[in-house]
């Protein structure tokens, strides 16, 4: 799975960061976890809200900060599973 969250590093890019480590080290799930903060990067993902969560190229939320039960959810939804 490729996790990726969009932003510029502000306190709330940085709390979904936060939010989705703790999520990953609890559910025991291994992704890739990527921070895009360049402008012109967020934009070719045509989101306008920041903070943006991604989950395997899928944009699943923009502008605002999941909690940890959210992304719980979006994760046990995209997760893959093992064999």
């Amino acid at each position: 799975m490729k996790i990726k969250i969009l932003g510029t590093g502000c306190p709330n890019c940085q709390k979904l960061e936060a939010n989705v480590k703790e999520v990953l080290a609890e559910l025991k799930i291994e992704a890739s976890l990527e921070k895009i903060t360049e402008i012109q990067d967020i934009m070719s993902y045509g989101v306008m809200g920041m903070p943006a969560l991604v989950l395997d190229e899928r944009i699943v939320s923009t502008g605002r900060v999941l909690e940890v039960k959210e992304i719980k959810i979006f994760l046990n939804q995209f997760k893959i599973p093992k064999d």
